[in-house]
């Protein structure tokens, strides 16, 4: 097994860093020109978005609380 030192950690990164876009790029498949803009569809886009957003914050707020709950019972359990 190879041991870990600063030298094996910089190349790794560094064929991370130099390989992954042209990796990426290869398999990208070629986009055609998108359309023109339409406001409408980006209004829609962006309300769809916020909506989005919205519930993961409302998510967010919920895991928050469960897991304050549950630490607070962890904390009670221990009288």
């Amino acid at each position: 097994m190879t041991k870990i030192t600063p030298a094996v950690v910089m190349k790794l990164a560094s064929v991370l860093v130099l390989g992954t876009p042209l990796l990426l790029g290869a398999c990208a498949p070629v986009v055609a020109a998108p359309p023109p803009c339409n406001a409408c569809a980006a209004m829609d886009r962006a309300n769809a978005a916020y909506a989005l957003a919205q519930q993961a914050e409302n998510d967010a707020q919920a895991a928050r609380a469960a897991s304050s709950t549950m630490y607070q019972r962890t904390l009670h359990k221990g009288y």
